[in-house]
């Protein structure tokens, strides 16, 4: 066998010379290396040879097809290396000419916002959550501490779907806050957990330039022992001073929801003005901000967390409304029309 391997590489080097074209060579290189191949036929009598031999051949019979495979790619290169030169001589080609400039995309601003304050909560320590768009009524209202009779249902007119119902959970309905991620979280994590949850939500509003039927917001749940409103002011504080890259202030006021006791608004220094008044501000020096406030122990229940061994506090802010005022973007309608225009902007 080691003299037909020879001498099928003898003539198939010779027959290489021999070689004028490319349709040539692949004929060539299929009657060698091909399936039914001279030298792949020789090769299955390998098995059928003594222990002593098969080493030997085995090793001069892929050297030779190595030499072979590596012959027929130089000569293969060859002919393509001349054949391109010949069609460069038919029609100039000016090789130094820059190739054509691909247009490429652009982030979103809601998502690069987005981002950021993942990225800053992130570095807290908070985890990034996330729940169904499509949420039923337990989850979105009454496991939030808001029953049917409660008129904060009227405060958030809902797209409820046809003939859709969760036969434990109620009617299902498109979330009107990211805030039954809550309790799913203390569902599935108990507590101590630290979490935010941004997300689209969708409410049954009348479209102007500072309202529409689909935005985004960010919500944030702590829950430890001996936890206080102190420790969100901290965490908000820090927050957005990362967030606009200079120092900010913030301070409550009294505010009412559902899911929080005692419920709060969270307020954040002017940063146009340096709290001196201005338009922005309504010349009051703080631009509102979010809704905050302690859990409600009936929230913490609904999770399975005991309000006994375990406090917490929630917030939920706007993230379009956070887009809109860090671009100075004075519609909402923008951030979904898909303009291009617009986006390219950012």
């Amino acid at each position: 066998m080691k003299d037909q391997l020879e001498k099928i590489k003898k003539d198939a080097l010779e027959a290489l010379n021999k070689i004028k074209d490319i349709d040539a060579l692949k004929n060539l290189e299929v009657k060698f290396l091909g399936r039914k191949g001279l030298l792949t036929n020789l090769l299955r009598g390998v098995k059928d040879l003594s222990p002593a031999e098969k080493p030997l051949i085995g090793k001069l019979s892929n050297t030779i097809k190595v030499d072979l495979e590596q012959a027929f790619a130089t000569l293969g290169q060859k002919f393509e290396t001349e054949k391109l030169e010949k069609e460069l001589k038919k029609d100039f080609f000016d090789t130094t000419i820059p190739g054509t400039a691909r247009p490429l995309g652009h982030i979103h601003p809601l998502s690069q916002v987005q981002e950021e304050v993942e990225r800053i909560f992130n570095q807290m320590g908070f985890a990034i959550m996330d729940g169904p768009e499509v949420e039923s009524e337990y989850y979105n209202f009454e496991g939030l501490n808001i029953p049917k009779d409660h008129p904060a249902r009227d405060m958030q007119d809902t797209f409820f779907l046809k003939d859709k119902n969760d036969k434990d959970h109620g009617r299902m309905v498109l979330r009107t806050h990211t805030s039954p991620v809550q309790v799913r979280t203390m569902e599935k994590y108990g507590a101590p957990l630290r979490v935010i949850v941004p997300g689209r939500v969708f409410r049954y509003e009348a479209t102007d330039a500072s309202h529409d039927t689909t935005f985004y917001q960010v919500e944030g749940l702590l829950i430890d022992k001996n936890i206080s409103l102190s420790h969100l002011k901290g965490v908000m504080a820090e927050f957005l001073t990362r967030l606009f890259g200079k120092p900010v202030k913030v301070r409550f006021r009294p505010g009412y929801f559902p899911f929080v006791e005692p419920g709060l608004e969270l307020d954040f220094s002017c940063l146009l003005c340096g709290e001196k008044g201005c338009r922005v501000c309504k010349h009051t020096g703080w631009i509102e901000f979010m809704g905050a406030g302690m859990v409600h122990e009936n929230v913490l229940k609904a999770g399975g967390v005991d309000p006994k061994e375990y406090q917490g506090w929630a917030f939920g802010f706007g993230l379009t409304r956070l887009v809109m005022m860090r671009y100075g973007i004075d519609d909402i309608r923008l951030l979904t029309n898909g303009d291009q225009r617009f986006i390219k902007q950012f």
